[in-house]
C-alpha cells in the first residue's frame, strides 16, 4: 500500500501504473542522469521500490528482467 500511495504521478513521482524513463526527468520511474546520458554509460536510478523493500529481492527483479531477459514464468517467492 505504500507505493500506492505514494507513486501517485505528483509531486516529482511517476504514475504506479505508468512507466518511464528520462534522462535528467525527476517525474520518470527510471531516472539517468544527466551526465549518464551524456557519457552513454554509468547507472540509473530506479525510482519505483519504497524504502521498506528488500533490496536483494528488487535486484534481483531488475538483473533478471534487464540483464537475463527474463519474462518472470518462474514462481519466485518474495
Amino acid at each position: 500500500m505504500d507505493n500506492a500511495r505514494r507513486l501517485t504521478g505528483h509531486h516529482e513521482t511517476s504514475n504506479i501504473h505508468e512507466f518511464s524513463a528520462g534522462v535528467a526527468n525527476r517525474g520518470a520511474s527510471i531516472r539517468i542522469p544527466r551526465t549518464v546520458g551524456q557519457e552513454k554509460k554509468g547507472y540509473f536510478e530506479d525510482r519505483r521500490p519504497s524504502a521498506n523493500c528488500d533490496p536483494y529481492a528488487v535486484t534481483e527483479a531488475l538483473i533478471r528482467t534487464c540483464l537475463l531477459d527474463e519474462e518472470g514464468d518462474e514462481p519466485v517467492d518474495y
